[in-house]
Order: C-alpha cells, then sequence, then structure tokens
C-alpha cells in the first residue's frame, strides 16, 4: 500500500479554502500513485478553530463542502481514499455538541470512520469545550490491491499514553489497548501538534513504543504553520514495526510525499539538528503565516540598537523578505551614539529601508504639558515611559498609513518582570520573541552569526556575513532610560533571572528546587512579586508565538486581582 502524508498549512475556518488544499493535495497523491491519503486533525477547519465550532451554520457548512469532494475525488482522483479531519455533529441535545472525528472520503462517498478519545484541556488546549470524548477507537477495513488491511486511527492526543516518555497523563481510556485486542496491518495518528523545543522526540518516542506494542508501522502525519500565537512544524514521519524511523517529511514547510510499505524499509536515523536552528525555522515560519494571514504584506520595527530588535528584525527579514521589511530609529537625549550607529549598521547589513525620527521636541511637548497637570515636571518612572510611548505612538501611526504589520521586540524575561511599557514598547500586532528569555535571545544571536547559521541564512535568503555583530551581541543590556542607565540597575544578571523565571513560570513555582540551588530567598520573592505584579500588563500584550511548554498566551490563565505569593522560610 502506497500512503501519502499530506503536511498542509491551512487556514483556520476556511472550510472552502481548506478543501481546495486538501483536494489539491489529493492530485499530488494520484500522481505519486498512492492508495491513501492522511490528512491531520481537524484538516477541513485548521486547528485550533476555538469558537468558531459554536457557530452552527459553520458546521452545517461542512457537509455540502464534503460531498463536493466526493464528486471531486471520484472525477479527478479514482481510486484514492482520503482520510481529513472535521467537527462531526451530535444531535442529542447535549453539550458538547460535537466529537473530533475523521471521514473516509472516496468515490462512493463519505462516512466517519474515527472519533478522538483522550481530549487535552492543559496548556494551550481547552478541547472539552467544544468536543464529546470518543467512547471507541477508530479502525478501518480497507481493501487495497487484493489485500485487506484493517487499519487503526487515533487523532493526535490518542497517542500520548507512556507517562514515562511525555510526563503526564490525561485521565481516560488507553486508545490502544483496543486496538491489541484485535491486531491491525497499520496504525494511523492525524495530528494537531505545535512545536515545543523538545516535541518532535518526544512524538517519534510515542509512536515507536506503539508500533512494537501493536507489532505494526505507524504513519503520523502533523499540521505545518503559524496560526495566531502556535506554530505547528510539521515533521510528520513512519516508523516500521520495530519503532526505527523509517520516512520523514521536513520541518516547517508543506509536503506531500509517499510512503510505501514493505517489510525492507530502510531505517534511517533520526537527525540530531541544532536546537537554534529549530527555533530559528519555527519562528520565521510563524510571523510569516501571522503576517499573511493576517492580510498584512509587510512589517515594521522600531530599531534601537539593542540585541532584541536586531533578532526581531532579522526573523522579519527570514520570513517576509528586506524589501518588506521597514525600521524606525527614534533616539531621545538619552540615546547613546552607538545606538543609532548599530541600528544603521544592522539595517544595512540587512538591506531594510529606515526612518530616522528625533523624538526630543516631542518629549519637551509633553513635559510642558504634563507640567501644567502636575505642578511639576515629569521625573523618574513617568518621564521614563513617556519616550516608551512616544515611540510606541509614533510607530502604530505608520503602521496604520503604510499599512504595515508592527511587530513587538520585547523578550520573556521583561514581560515576566514587568520591564516594559504598556501603549510604549509593548505595542504591536505580534510578540515575536515574547517566549524567548534574554539569555536564550543571546544564544539564538550567538547562533545566528556563527557558521552553523549558514544552512538557515541561505534558506531564507539572509546575507552569508554576520549580522548582528560583536557590537550589539556583546554590549551591556539597557534599555536608554536615563543616562547611563543598564538592565542590572533595575533587574538581577539575565543569567541569574531567567533559570528563577523558567522555574516560577514553567514549573509552576517549584520554590524547594530553587532554594536547593542556592538562589537567596530573598531574591526570589522579589523576583515572584515583580512575575505577580505585572500581570495586568501581560494580559494586554500582542499574541506571543510560543514555542516553549510554558508561554505567557492563551495557555497562561493567571488571575490578576489575587494573593499567591508564597512564604520563603
Amino acid at each position: 500500500m502506497k500512503i501519502t502524508l499530506g503536511q498542509l498549512n491551512p487556514v483556520i475556518g476556511d472550510l472552502k479554502g481548506n478543501s481546495e488544499l486538501i483536494l489539491k493535495a489529493c492530485q499530488e497523491a494520484f500522481q505519486q500513485k498512492a492508495d491513501l491519503l492522511i490528512t491531520p486533525e481537524l484538516s477541513l477547519w485548521g486547528y485550533p478553530p476555538k469558537d468558531l465550532l459554536l457557530n452552527p451554520d459553520h458546521i452545517k457548512e461542512q457537509w455540502p463542502i464534503l460531498n463536493k469532494m466526493v464528486k471531486r475525488v471520484e472525477k479527478e482522483t479514482p481510486n484514492l481514499i482520503l482520510l481529513v479531519g472535521i467537527a462531526e455533529s451530535i444531535t442529542d441535545y447535549k453539550l458538547p455538541s460535537l466529537f473530533n472525528s475523521i471521514a473516509l472520503v472516496d468515490k462512493s462517498g463519505w462516512e466517519i470512520i474515527a472519533r478522538k478519545q483522550l481530549l487535552p484541556t492543559y496548556d494551550v488546549f481547552d478541547e472539552k469545550r467544544y468536543f464529546r470524548a470518543a467512547e471507541s477507537t477508530g479502525k478501518v477495513s480497507i481493501n487495497i490491491n487484493k489485500k485487506k488491511w484493517h487499519i487503526g486511527i487515533t487523532i493526535c492526543e490518542d497517542l500520548w499514553v507512556k507517562q514515562e516518555i511525555q510526563g503526564r497523563l490525561i485521565e481516560g481510556p488507553d486508545p490502544l489497548d483496543e486496538l491489541e485486542k484485535s491486531p491491525i496491518d497499520l496504525l494511523l495518528n492525524l495530528s494537531a501538534s505545535p512545536f515545543t523545543h523538545k516535541k518532535e522526540a518526544i512524538r517519534h518516542k510515542l509512536a515507536a513504543s506503539a508500533a512494537r506494542r501493536l507489532s505494526c508501522p505507524v504513519a503520523y502525519v502533523n499540521q505545518v504553520g503559524g496560526n495566531d500565537e502556535l506554530i505547528f512544524d510539521g515533521a510528520s514521519f513512519v516508523v516500521d514495526k520495530r519503532g526505527d524511523l523509517a520516512f520523514t517529511l521536513p520541518r516547517c514547510q508543506e509536503s506531500i510525499k509517499t510512503w510505501e510499505s514493505t517489510t525492507n524499509s530502510k531505517t534511517l536515523s533520526i537527525s540530531q539538528q541544532d536546537p537554534q536552528k529549530k527555533l530559528f525555522e519555527a519562528l520565521v515560519l510563524g510571523v510569516r503565516d501571522y503576517a499573511k494571514k493576517c492580510g498584512f504584506k509587510s512589517a515594521l520595527i522600531g530599531l534601537s540598537g539593542g540585541i532584541d530588535s536586531a533578532l526581531v528584525a532579522i526573523i522579519a527579514v527570514a520570513a517576509l523578505g528586506h524589501e518588506n521589511v521597514s525600521a524606525v530609529l527614534m533616539p531621545s537625549p538619552w540615546s547613546s551614539s552607538h545606538s543609532i550607529t548599530d541600528a544603521t549598521d544592522l539595517a544595512k547589513r540587512l538591506c531594510i529601508h529606515t526612518d530616522l525620527i528625533q523624538i526630543d521636541a516631542l518629549m519637551k511637548s509633553y513635559d510642558s504639558s504634563l507640567e501644567t497637570v502636575l505642578g511639576e515636571l515629569p521625573t523618574g518612572l513617568t518621564a521614563e515611559n513617556l519616550q516608551a510611548r512616544i515611540r510606541g505612538t509614533l510607530l502604530m501611526a505608520i503602521a496604520n498609513k503604510q499599512e504595515h504589520l508592527l511587530l513587538s521586540t520585547g523578550n520573556k524575561s521583561e514581560l515576566a518582570v514587568g520591564y516594559c511599557t504598556l501603549y510604549g514598547d509593548m505595542n504591536g500586532g505580534l510578540a515575536v520573541i515574547g517566549d524567548l528569555y534574554k539569555t536564550s535571545v543571546f544564544k539564538l544571536c550567538d547562533w545566528i552569526d556563527s557558521i552553523d547559521a549558514k544552512e538557515s541564512k541561505r534558506l531564507f535568503r539572509l546575507p552569508k556575513s554576520e549580522l548582528i555583530g560583536p557590537a550589539i551581541r556583546h554590549k551591556s543590556p539597557s534599555a536608554e532610560l536615563r543616562p547611563g542607565q543598564l538592565d542590572s540597575d533595575s533587574l538581577p544578571q539575565y543569567e541569574t533571572l531567567d533559570p528563577i523565571l523558567k522555574v516560577l513560570i514553567e514549573k509552576k513555582g517549584n520554590l524547594n528546587e530553587l532554594l536547593e540551588r542556592g538562589y537567596d530567598p530573598r531574591l526570589i520573592k522579589q523576583i515572584q512579586i515583580m512575575l505577580k505584579q505585572s500581570e495586568f500588563k501581560r494580559r494586554q500584550a500582542p499574541p506571543m508565538l510560543k514555542v516553549s511548554n510554558q508561554a505567557f498566551g492563551s495557555g497562561w490563565r493567571v488571575p490578576i486581582a489575587a494573593n499567591y505569593v508564597e512564604q520563603i522560610h
């Protein structure tokens, strides 16, 4: 049997457009002489469709589309069998009223053959809001090439049943139990699994475990593309019945490739690709798709001469092309001379257009206006925030007029402790590096300027030379809020701050672990308080591309008005 893995990049909610995308994949699979085409979870909708699933008219729209797909398959790709992810209606008037289902489409019609059993409700997932859990595992028998194939079908989380591999289990049945009792020739997993640093390796281990358990190959197809904050990296694959990798699709790009089931398939080595390369490619995909799917053709960045805005500029150029990226330099009386020269040199290396706006006069105007109300000139934090808010207003005005997507340049460390200004440097339509700690920014920038980034620079048509440069990479971090100011005046060194933040954010505040590592209890409490007090800012931040296990996005649900800072003894 020849199975095509359709690693597709759908647009959420565009049922007609996504059906055309699937039918185009059918044509490619047919040309590759495939017998079966599998597409990702909810491939007709794009994942995650969220509250679009609550619109009954949108649900009804599926049925005529599926009927049209049957006719197109019959006419254009006869004898090809297609598996497509849909939202199946339940008519018993109970809530939730949908199943997350897989429909088999061929020239004779369509039918539901599998429903998802394990519904995730952790982190960014909220499937029990929309779907009801199935009570049995999907299985279908298909006659192909004079053989009757017994095929098990799981949907994404249904494969995540090994606590020792994934670290946790969803309460519910093990969907593979049923398949163990009734032998199958092949297991399919249709997924929409977002990118995180170690996710790909976990998927391979889970599929290998299932293959050995069921004594059959496992074909895993994953959605690709950026959808709001989530980045789906694709990286679909097949493992043989021994659990060895037999077939792969590329990361972070659409791909339609066919695997032929044979007893002597060649074992592939698992690529130990640089994690910085994977991260960079994921961020580029996230920016590219967010802009495209939101209707933006160009991006705007406030370029400061610092490492954060430099990294965002490089990602934007890789995603959209240098001709579609513009930058604005906005020096104040407190800006150092090297900030302007560093930013200008970076823009020249990237070949992006820049404008320079001196904000001295605007700052004086604000000071004068506020003096009337305050009875004195603004000082301290009020004055420091004014320059950020002036810059944010200018950037938004330019973005509005020239129809750019304004990219925010704040990192996760700053967002965590509130070292950012609402309606200032937090302005924008997308926070590109909002899930990268400052130390992660340093590491990624070091990689970009290393020989290891050569392949990625070629792939994204970036200049081969050093892009960021030592002047930016090695300077002491500063928001230049006042003459000679450094981040370390207000914050611990990032090498100290970030490990504490990682435990507080990603491990939900395991204070004993921090104390055992030797961190000062007073410092831990100080950072806890800053993290809590900044929650109202993060609630108003732009969407942030998620690359970690716990980002400040839809998966972070911490109340603003609360008291939860623990006493440290």
